[in-house]
C-alpha cells in the first residue's frame, strides 16, 4: 500500500505539471481534454484545478497594405504593440469506482479559447480590436480493466457535449472619407457533441501506465449570432461609380458552421529506478480543419447585411512532452518537464513554435488529501505575418507584422480529495 502512495504521488506531480505546459498550445487549445482522474487508484475522488497562463506576444513592423478600407493612420503605433492577454483554465472533475473493474468519472473543462486585444491604437486596427473565444465542456468517461499479465489493460469510452462562443471587433472602414469609419462586432454562439474512445495498460507496482486516447471532432452546426455594424456609415453610390449618400449600418442575425478538431494522444510514463519516474506524451490536434469560416446574414435581402469571414488557416498541431519524476518521502513529489508545440501557423498569424520547461510538486499530508503546484515558463519564437492564398483567396492582405521570441509563463494548483 505505501509503495503505490509513492507512485501516486509521483504521477500527480506529473498530472499537474503537464496540465499547466500544454495550457499554452496551439490553436485555440487551453485547458484541452485531460481523462487522468480516472486512473485514480482510490474508489472515491474528487478534484478541482486552475492554471494561469501569461503569453507576452508583442507586434512589430505593422503595416497596414490596404488603404482602401480607410484606415490608414500615421499616428498609430507599429512596433511594441500588444497582442495577447492572460487567461485562466480551470477543471473540476469527480471520479468513482464500482468494483475492480469498471470507473467512472464527470468532470468539467474549458478546452477551447483564444484572447487578443491590440486595441483601437494600432496600426492594424482595420484588422482585429479584440477577439475573444471561450468554451464551456461536460463530459462522462467510464472505463473496463481486467488482468493482462502483470497488470490490467483497459478499455475507454465516454462522450462529451460542448459550447463555445465568442466575439470579434475591428475597425470597419468601407469608403475612404474621414468619418465614415467605425467599430464593427461579430458575435457567434454553438454548441456541439463528441466522443471519447481509447485504450491502457497498467502495472501499478511500477507506476507503469501507458494510454491512447481518440478524442472526436465537435460540429458546430448551430453556430448563431449578429454583425453590429451600426457604428458604421456604409455609401450608397449612383451612376458612374459616384457617391450619393451614406446609410447606417444595421445589427443583424447571421450563421456559420465549424467543427472543433479531433485529437489523438499518446501518453506514456514508468518507473525507472527506486523513487524516479519518466513520463512523456505525444499529441496530434486536427486544428487544419479551422481555416476560413464564413459568416452569412441570415436575411440576405437588405444590401447592408454583409458578409464577413474569420480567417484562421491553421495546420495540424503536434505537441511533445516529456519529464522525469521523483519522490522525496511519502508526502513530497516532484517532476520537471520539457514541451514542444508546434506553432498551428505558418505565415499568417502569430503561432510559432512553442518550448517550454516546467517543474511541479505535490504534497500528500494524509492518504485522502493531495495538494499540487507548477510553474512553467517558454518561449514563443519568431515569425511574421503576411497574405497568403487558400483556395484561390486571398487572406490577410488587411495588415502585415514581425514578431520576436517572446515568452510564456504559467501558474497552476490543483486539490484532490480521495477516499
Amino acid at each position: 500500500m505505501a509503495h503505490n502512495k509513492i507512485n501516486a504521488a509521483m504521477t500527480a506531480a506529473v498530472v499537474v505539471l503537464l496540465s499547466t505546459t500544454a495550457a499554452s498550445a496551439g490553436g485555440l487549445e487551453r485547458g484541452g481534454y485531460n481523462i487522468d482522474l480516472l486512473f485514480d487508484p482510490s474508489t472515491y475522488a474528487a478534484e478541482a484545478a486552475a492554471t494561469y497562463v501569461n503569453p507576452q506576444r508583442e507586434l512589430d513592423n505593422v503595416d497596414d497594405i490596404d488603404p482602401a478600407n480607410g484606415a490608414f493612420d500615421l499616428t498609430r503605433p507599429t512596433s511594441g504593440v500588444e497582442d495577447t492577454e492572460g487567461y485562466w483554465v480551470p477543471r473540476i472533475g469527480v471520479k468513482a469506482g464500482f468494483g475492480d473493474s469498471v470507473d467512472c468519472m464527470a468532470d468539467y473543462s474549458q478546452p477551447w479559447g483564444a484572447h487578443t486585444n491590440p486595441g483601437t491604437n494600432w496600426a492594424g486596427v482595420n484588422d482585429n480590436i479584440e477577439t475573444k473565444i471561450e468554451s464551456d465542456n461536460y463530459a462522462a468517461t467510464c472505463s473496463y480493466k481486467w488482468d493482462v499479465g502483470q497488470g490490467q489493460f483497459r478499455v475507454i469510452g465516454g462522450g462529451f457535449y460542448q459550447e463555445v462562443g465568442g466575439f470579434k471587433e475591428r475597425l470597419v472602414s468601407p469608403i475612404i472619407v474621414p468619418g465614415f469609419d467605425g467599430i464593427g462586432r461579430l458575435d457567434l454562439e454553438g454548441s456541439g457533441w463528441g466522443w471519447r474512445t481509447g485504450v491502457a495498460y497498467e502495472i501499478p507496482e511500477y507506476a507503469l501506465r501507458a494510454s491512447l486516447v481518440y478524442n472526436s471532432a465537435v460540429d458546430l452546426d448551430n453556430l448563431e449570432g449578429t454583425i453590429d455594424l451600426t457604428q458604421v456609415r456604409l455609401p450608397v453610390f449612383g451612376p458612374g461609380g459616384v457617391l450619393i449618400t451614406t446609410v447606417p449600418g444595421t445589427k443583424y442575425d447571421v450563421s456559420s458552421f465549424a467543427s472543433m478538431p479531433d485529437s489523438l494522444e499518446l501518453k506514456l510514463q514508468t518507473g525507472i529506478a527506486p523513487g524516479w519516474l519518466a513520463f512523456g506524451s505525444v499529441k496530434w490536434t486536427d486544428w487544419s480543419q479551422l481555416q476560413v469560416i464564413q459568416v452569412t446574414a441570415n436575411d440576405t435581402s437588405d444590401p447592408r447585411n454583409l458578409p464577413t469571414s474569420l480567417d484562421l488557416l491553421y495546420r495540424d498541431g503536434w505537441t511533445v512532452s516529456g519529464g522525469i519524476g521523483h519522490k522525496f518521502n511519502d508526502q513530497w513529489s516532484g517532476a520537471v518537464s520539457l514541451t514542444w508545440d508546434r506553432g498551428t501557423s505558418h505565415g499568417y498569424g502569430t503561432q510559432t513554435d512553442t518550448w517550454t520547461v516546467g517543474t511541479g510538486v505535490s504534497y500528500m499530508p494524509t492518504d485522502n488529501v493531495e495538494l499540487r503546484l507548477a510553474g512553467a515558463i517558454g518561449i514563443l519564437t519568431s515569425g511574421s505575418s503576411s497574405p497568403q492564398t487558400y483556395q484561390g483567396d486571398v487572406v490577410g492582405d488587411d495588415v502585415t507584422y514581425d514578431f520576436g521570441t517572446d515568452i510564456v509563463s504559467a501558474v497552476s494548483t490543483s486539490l484532490k480529495i480521495k477516499f
